[in-house]
């Protein structure tokens, strides 16, 4: 016998937010490009790299948004909702070339600092800041419903702050006449750029490989089960996700003798009551296979 469950239904990542900030920061990248061209700035460049793989990032989002939210089918019964975890890997993967890169070039050029125009490249910054603001100000309410969100977020709080090591560094060029600032400016974005790839990375990485959901003791799930009436045991207890906001669980349920078959389906109801209701994290997808001890129920629970 096995419990009745439904999928998550809704827009699981908001398509219109993703294409605008992925039109913000295009239009940045461009110029960004330019002005890296014009000034020389590693910072400004490292900048528009980042910039880069934040387009392509949210591209990838879009991309991902658009598949995450097709319905399930006969072949893909989940839908593609796992889309938004390969995406948000991908966006890591780019994000970690980047840094290297930031971090190699910045500490050489500390050694041969670069003449570079101030102005222009203050001017440049300013302009990153404010549109990377604004993609923030589009992407805030929504950046913790999934994986894929919270990488595009990610993506601009990162750029923000490249952009605001590209203004500090312009100041300090055009006060102090120090051109290393540059290259520090540099160093430090790339320095947060990296702790941030190996945050996604682990992410993605625990859901493709299908550990149980952060902030779920299986152990309690356990407990919680063998406290209900007639259950005696319980085995093949497994919990993972398919993408970041729908979790799934399924486990084989042994009971006594004395349960009636009519009693069957109240006893699915409370399995189902209790994984969704009673932990940090809610399990509404839940599939319980009930076994009777006389069945040799009782000796699976123990292979």
């Amino acid at each position: 016998m096995g419990a009745g469950h439904s999928h998550a239904t809704g827009d699981a990542t908001p398509r219109k937010k993703l294409l605008i900030a992925f039109s913000i920061t295009a239009s940045v990248f461009v110029v960004e490009v330019i002005g890296a061209i014009i000034t020389g700035s590693l910072a400004l460049l490292v900048d528009a790299a980042h910039m880069l793989t934040d387009v392509i990032g949210l591209a990838m989002a879009v991309t991902a948004a658009h598949l995450t939210n097709r319905p399930p089918s006969e072949r893909y019964t989940f839908g593609l909702r796992r889309a938004e975890v390969l995406a948000a890997l991908a966006q890591a993967a780019l994000l970690l070339g980047v840094g290297l890169f930031a971090l190699v070039e910045g500490i050489r050029r500390l050694f041969e600092p670069p003449q570079i125009a101030s102005g222009s490249l203050l001017f440049f910054g300013i302009i990153g800041l404010v549109a990377n603001i604004a993609a923030l100000l589009v992407l805030m309410s929504d950046r913790s419903r999934n994986l894929n969100m919270r990488a595009a977020f990610l993506e601009v709080v990162n750029d923000a702050l490249g952009s605001v090591g590209v203004i500090a560094s312009a100041i300090l060029i055009a006060t102090l006449g120090w051109y290393r600032a540059d290259a520090v400016a540099g160093i430090l974005i790339a320095l947060l750029i990296i702790p941030r790839t190996i945050i996604l990375f682990r992410a993605s990485g625990s859901v493709l490989l299908e550990a149980t959901p952060p902030g779920l003791d299986l152990a309690d799930v356990r407990r919680h089960i063998l406290d209900l009436p007639h259950v005696v045991a319980v085995h093949d207890l497994h919990a993972s996700l398919v993408s970041t906001d729908l979790p799934i669980l399924t486990a084989h349920v042994v009971v006594d003798d004395t349960l009636a078959p009519e009693d069957s389906a109240r006893l699915l109801r409370r399995l189902q009551e209790c994984v969704a209701e009673h932990f940090p994290v809610s399990i509404e997808h839940a599939t319980f296979q009930v076994e009777a001890v006389s069945h040799g129920g009782e000796g699976a629970a123990h292979s």
